[in-house]
């Protein structure tokens, strides 16, 4: 079962930079109208398991919902927005990010 984290308050982008700084955090942006991102989804829940990220913490924010969230993101971690789109946030800087087809569990791996 993937540990979805819901990001539902900006107030929380602090608590993921404080985060990051002990463990890498990945947030996955997620439009729930899209096809492709619901792809994406359930890639990253069939290979949780074996993906080797048991230490990270893992977010999810449904970008319908919570858009302000998103454009925050992009604007803190200076990525351009995209979705579905994954960060790896590490020592509160996004060190990682890949968008549609590119979301792989194995490149955030190997990135951490």
């Amino acid at each position: 079962m993937t540990p979805w984290q819901p990001l539902t308050q900006a107030e929380q982008l602090s608590e993921i930079v404080r985060e990051s700084a002990e463990q890498p955090v990945i947030v996955f942006k997620h439009s729930t109208t899209c096809s492709i991102s619901a792809m994406a989804k359930s890639k990253i829940e069939r290979q949780w398991a074996d993906a080797g990220l048991e230490n990270a913490k893992l977010y999810y924010l449904d970008l319908l919902n919570y858009r302000p969230i998103s454009q925050e993101l992009a604007q803190q971690f200076k990525v351009q927005h995209e979705s579905p789109q994954l960060l790896l946030i590490q020592d509160g800087a996004c060190t990682y990010h890949a968008s549609h087809n590119g979301i792989r569990l194995s490149d955030v791996k190997q990135a951490i």
